[in-house]
């Protein structure tokens, strides 16, 4: 057996990260419903939580993935994955501040893999594995997810053109609640899996379990609790830019993009492909703005995504790298420890910053004018 006290903190960290995971990815499923108002805020991200608790129990497929597919599991020790897990928090946490909805996932694979670099060299890295399992899927699922989406959207305004307006909106709101909630689960049989396969790993380098082990139902438990609560804290700065930034969206179209996301999302989960749900979701979102004549899409806010998506895996890497660097010098629990310190207090102070923009249930779906956080509401003039 190794060294048990920094298998804890490998823990506690690993489902840390699962839930930054959680209100990162909560606009994933709820951000279009949130915007055409057939949820309410509040409602949207607790049945979110729940039905990720849920679909967290469904598959194990993406665990396997990242327990045992993407690094020599030989090679990593405690201190690699606990380093990876700091430049997965730390990059999940700089973007939801920007608001900026990328990759939980390759944030977290870009960690480990940066912090299995800097302990053991590019040999222990399975880049086949990465490519097949990470790179590509990342690269063709919005795609995939944005031509279902376009197809699905000028289809629904096509057969319910005759339909009235108002009739026409009362009934697709109701079938975003629907699609937002399958989305949910889908979300919860891919994303809570990943935190899995990393504690995994992390039973596996302790020697607490062989090679090749299952999740144990303990791991399950925890991981699907941890991204549940998570997604019920509501990540408001991505949701808004997901449901008002990127297209100005009516329930159709939201309908479209949900149902788009659910089946890829549940299809890559059986394949035990690692996709990404933000590019998927943002995908389909930008898929119903192309389907439907008029639709406003800022392609500039589309940019600004794509281009954090193409840093995400190198720039976690790297943090992933130095933070394994710093307490490799230091050496044994103390130094994962002093990489805590800082992790805390890197933590506290985005947290700090967000106070003063903040993004609320009660602001996210104010008007669109190009910043994250709304503008303050105009003061009532004294009255003279």
């Amino acid at each position: 057996m190794g060294n048990d006290f920094l298998l804890v903190l490998v823990v506690v960290t690993a489902l840390a990260f699962d839930f930054t995971n959680g209100f990162h990815d909560t606009g994933n499923a709820m951000a279009t419903s949130i915007a055409t108002g057939a949820l309410s805020p509040r409602i949207a991200v607790a049945l979110s939580g729940l039905l990720n608790l849920v679909g967290a129990f469904l598959s194990l497929s993406v665990a396997a993935t990242i327990a045992s597919g993407l690094v020599d599991t030989g090679l990593v020790t405690l201190t690699v994955v606990f380093a990876g897990l700091a430049g997965g928090i730390i990059w999940n946490l700089l973007t939801w501040f920007l608001g900026i909805p990328s990759s939980s996932s390759h944030a977290l694979i870009g960690g480990v893999v940066g912090s299995t670099m800097a302990a053991a060299g590019g040999h222990a890295v399975k880049w086949h594995g990465l490519f097949q399992k990470v790179i590509i899927p990342a690269g063709l699922s919005p795609v995939i997810a944005g031509l279902i989406a376009t197809t699905g959207t000028y289809l629904v305004y096509r057969i319910s053109r005759s339909v009235p307006e108002k009739t026409r909106s009362h009934g697709f709101r109701l079938g975003q609640i629907g699609s937002a909630s399958m989305v949910s689960l889908a979300h919860g049989t891919n994303d809570a899996q990943k935190t899995m396969g990393v504690i995994t790993l992390a039973l596996i380098a302790n020697g607490s379990v062989p090679a090749g082990a299952k999740a144990p139902f303990w791991v399950i438990l925890s991981c699907a609790l941890a991204i549940s609560i998570g997604t019920y804290t509501g990540g408001w700065r991505v949701i808004r830019t997901l449901g008002k930034g990127l297209v100005e969206i009516e329930a159709p179209q939201g309908m479209a993009a949900e149902s788009s996301s659910a089946a890829v999302i549940l299809l890559s989960s059986h394949f035990g492909y690692s996709l990404s749900t933000t590019h998927v979701a943002t995908g389909s979102i930008l898929g119903t703005g192309l389907g439907k004549k008029g639709a406003v899409v800022r392609w500039g806010v589309a940019g600004r995504m794509a281009t954090a998506w193409l840093f995400t895996l190198p720039a976690a890497g790297l943090v992933g790298a130095g933070a394994y660097a710093l307490a490799h010098a230091i050496g044994g629990t103390a130094g994962a420890l002093v990489d805590l310190v800082l992790l805390v207090a890197v933590a506290v102070l985005i947290y700090l910053k967000s106070r003063a923009t903040a993004v609320s249930h009660d602001n996210v779906n104010a008007e669109w004018t190009g910043t994250v956080a709304p503008p303050a509401p105009a003061k009532e003039a004294a009255a003279v």
